[in-house]
């Protein structure tokens, strides 16, 4: 059992939170609000700051909305570096940028404890089922005092390289995932406005090259409507903002990326920020004039 500071209990941080707890482990959040019921049910303890946290704690765990959340939790007024032990894991799951990543490992290092970037993909099903896939950053010490925690939360874990390394790959996923989210969209827009049966097409889609699990659960959302977010539009834009500054240092053109992330621009200007990002679809709606399943 390891004393763990776990900061960040949002759509993903919950459930995950709650397959630690499950594990035997003891965990102390931040107190923000009321606590969830269910994970105060197993145990859960909520203390004053980030500091707090980490003074109880053999690692920590953060897996909250953007970089400056980040370092503002780690290195801000009663951050986790104030109350940082010798030997304390720290892993980040967030999704946040690669450089910032390397900085914030080099000032944990510097202050005696061990850093991995750790983030997440598989959205709130994922997160519920503790089938993620994560991707990890880290040394390979790092790696092997943090992979058995991450195997209770995910399935799928890969380390990547270096500090760093996971964020990229990271930034990679959520590259291919708007631009899947975006090619379904339209896959399914086309056949809607064309007269067909965008379920049977769906299914159809799904035996063949095309199939896709973005087609699978997205595609059904969709067809469904249900835009409440698994993961929402702004959080994707945050990650999309993370590629497209990314690709000018790197002399690289990203088009397709570009094109998606105006998409969820569209989305936000109308409401959307909050939707799941399958809502991609909503924009393209509006240029058509027509909704998908519609007649």
């Amino acid at each position: 059992m390891s004393k763990i500071g776990f900061i960040g209990l949002g759509i993903m941080g919950r459930p995950m939170a709650g397959h630690l707890l499950d594990a035997g482990h003891e965990l102390t959040t931040v107190k923000r609000g009321s606590l969830d019921e269910t994970l105060a049910s197993k145990g859960m303890k909520e203390l004053d700051n980030p500091k707090a946290v980490a003074e109880g704690a053999e690692v920590v765990i953060t897996i909250v909305p953007d970089t400056p959340d980040v370092e503002e939790v780690l290195f801000g007024e009663g951050g986790v570096i104030e109350g940082l032990k010798p030997g304390t894991l720290v892993i980040d799951m967030s999704s946040i940028a690669p450089l910032a990543t390397q900085e914030f490992a080099k000032r944990i290092h510097d202050a005696g404890g061990e850093y991995v970037d750790a983030p997440v993909s598989g959205g709130e099903g994922g997160a519920i089922n503790a089938a993620l896939t994560i991707m990890v950053g880290a040394t390979q010490e790092g790696f092997e005092r943090a992979n058995p925690l991450l195997e209770i939360m995910g399935k799928t874990i890969t380390h990547i390289g270096g500090h760093g390394a996971g964020q990229t790959c990271k930034v990679a996923n959520q590259i291919v995932v708007a631009l899947t989210i975006e090619a379904v969209s339209e896959g399914l827009l086309f056949a809607s406005k064309a007269g067909a049966d965008v379920s049977k097409v769906r299914e159809s889609l799904l035996g063949g090259l095309a199939q896709s699990k973005i087609l699978d659960v997205h595609g059904q959302r969709m067809i469904d409507r249900t835009f409440d977010p698994g993961f929402k539009i702004k959080l994707h834009q945050k990650d999309l903002n993370l590629a497209l500054e990314g690709a000018r240092s790197l002399d690289l053109a990203l088009p397709g990326t570009a094109n998606a992330q105006q998409l969820f621009q569209a989305c936000a200007a109308n409401g959307g920020a909050d939707w799941d990002h399958a809502g991609i679809l909503r924009a393209l709606e509006r240029l058509a004039d027509h909704e998908v399943g519609s007649r």
